[in-house]
């Protein structure tokens, strides 16, 4: 009778062991595994530019026309949030510390300012030397950073436009910058090429400075568009023409690769109520897709 207590008492205890591992599993088996978070169509080929304000919300470039900024609301229904001045198109949008969005105008050579609950647009930083703002990352202390490619001479350069909204040519001479982020320590400046299919790791000093610089990866085929850094210094890098999210340690070792649905992946973010749900944008497919990872955005 005392081993049949055990026994029970055994099968008791794993099932309760069952019960508590078993949403972690199932939450296990959802990670990397790629989803419609919109419906396909909503945006122009020019969708872009994700990124997730400090309550939650994601906003995506270019719904419906270009020139226009779209609110993806968690059911991923879309709304107009609205439309940018003038010819004004953006590529990228982020938010700073006071919880205004800036967003790069490609076409109007333009970092410009919206605040979020006027929606007045204004002009935060102009220089006629940008070839076209492309994406950008700001920095805790508010520098912002800017690639600025050239795409029909295959080159391009980066920008640093200070608080005091002045900015300077950081690197020239480089080939088509694209996607650009900092790392979590932000001691390190990430920027591809994406015609040469190269990362450089632009290490920063205190000041936001570019001291030294080294290839972090390069590639053989496909292009790349806009990256991001979680929590713990991993890259992820869209590249564009093969569908995938390419993740990368910090010493540049790729240790995984995520299948989206559309080839033309343009742009990544992280959001959600852990900062753990990749949102990517398709520019063939005009919608947004997402995933689960394993660790929470920067």
């Amino acid at each position: 009778m005392q081993k049949l207590f055990i026994a029970v008492g055994t099968l008791c205890l794993l099932a309760a062991c069952h019960r508590k591992l078993s949403p972690q599993k199932e939450f296990d088996k959802s990670l990397f595994k790629v989803y419609d978070h919109t419906a396909e169509n909503l945006f122009t080929k020019n969708c872009e530019g994700p990124a997730v304000d400090k309550l939650g919300r994601l906003f995506v470039v270019n719904y419906q026309s270009d020139g226009t900024i779209g609110l993806v609301h968690p059911d991923g229904k879309v709304e107009l949030f609205l439309t940018l001045p003038g010819k004004s198109v953006g590529n990228s949008i982020r938010f700073n510390a006071q919880g205004n969005m800036l967003v790069a105008d490609f076409t109007g050579h333009n970092v410009l300012e919206v605040n979020p609950e006027t929606k007045e647009v204004t002009t935060y930083f102009h220089d006629e030397r940008f070839n076209q703002p492309n994406d950008i990352c700001i920095s805790k202390k508010g520098i912002v950073y800017a690639s600025d490619p050239n795409w029909q001479q295959q080159n391009g350069q980066i920008w640093k436009i200070g608080t005091d909204r002045k900015g300077v040519i950081l690197k020239e001479s480089l080939g088509t910058t694209n996607g650009i982020c900092l790392s979590p320590d932000e001691k390190i400046l990430y920027v591809n090429e994406s015609i040469q299919r190269r990362i450089w790791a632009f290490d920063l000093d205190e000041n936001g400075n570019i001291k030294s610089q080294r290839t972090f990866a390069t590639f053989n085929d496909f292009g790349m568009d806009g990256m991001k850094c979680d929590s713990r210094g991993n890259l992820y890098v869209t590249r564009h023409g093969k569908g995938t999210v390419a993740i990368f340690k910090s010493d540049g070792r790729q240790i995984q690769e995520v299948q989206v649905k559309g080839n033309l992946v343009s742009n990544i973010t992280f959001g959600g109520k852990d900062e753990r749900t990749c949102f990517v944008t398709l520019q063939d497919r005009k919608c947004v897709e997402k995933f689960r990872t394993d660790i929470a955005g920067k």
